[in-house]
């Protein structure tokens, strides 16, 4: 069990590494990317900056300038995130492949043993093809997400290509986050 374990979490890393080098090749070396990149980035510390320096004033135009750039940050972000839709759709495709590939390899075989029961609608995943009703056997494929999920967050930092905490700190593709939940 404990060879399988560590096999799923070197496929994790491989996958993540494999995902990463995909991504820069199709969309982080390109200009289009670059660019916009440091264009979110530039409008980001440009509206945190004015918020800081003015603050909550009642001044209706300066509210205006704020909003304005606020949309031309989300309209980024959006041009941002379709720039990296198209590698994320061949990339999910390959992966569909290689996690299909795998779950048949690791199929009925209990790869690992949590530490907790999951709760009752994960448990359809983590015990997913595995005998008996022993909830706390995993199976790979939850295994295999939660290791990609938290070692590709992880890659995407130590590579660099993570955005910025001033670009995520001002919202993402939805927009800024309300004042009251900051």
């Amino acid at each position: 069990m404990w060879a399988d374990t560590l096999l799923i979490l070197f496929i994790s890393v491989c996958t993540a590494f494999l995902g990463e080098g995909l991504t820069w090749l199709m969309v982080y070396r390109t200009e289009k990317y670059q660019k916009l990149k440091s264009e979110v980035e530039r409008q980001s510390k440009k509206l945190e900056k004015m918020k800081d320096t003015h603050g909550d004033t009642l001044d209706k135009q300066l509210k205006k300038k704020i909003e304005r750039e606020e949309d031309k940050l989300k309209q980024n972000n959006r041009d941002l995130s379709l720039v990296k839709m198209k590698s994320m759709f061949a990339i999910g495709f390959a992966f569909t492949a290689l996690l299909s590939m795998f779950n048949n390899i690791f199929d009925g075989r209990v790869v690992a043993r949590l530490p907790f029961l999951p709760i009752s609608w994960i448990q359809g995943l983590s015990h997913r093809n595995l005998p008996g009703d022993d909830y706390y056997d995993c199976s790979f494929i939850f295994l295999y997400i939660l290791c990609t999920m938290s070692i590709r967050q992880n890659t995407q930092k130590l590579l660099g290509f993570a955005p910025s905490r001033t670009a995520t700190k001002q919202g993402g593709i939805f927009g800024t986050t309300p004042p009251q939940y900051k």
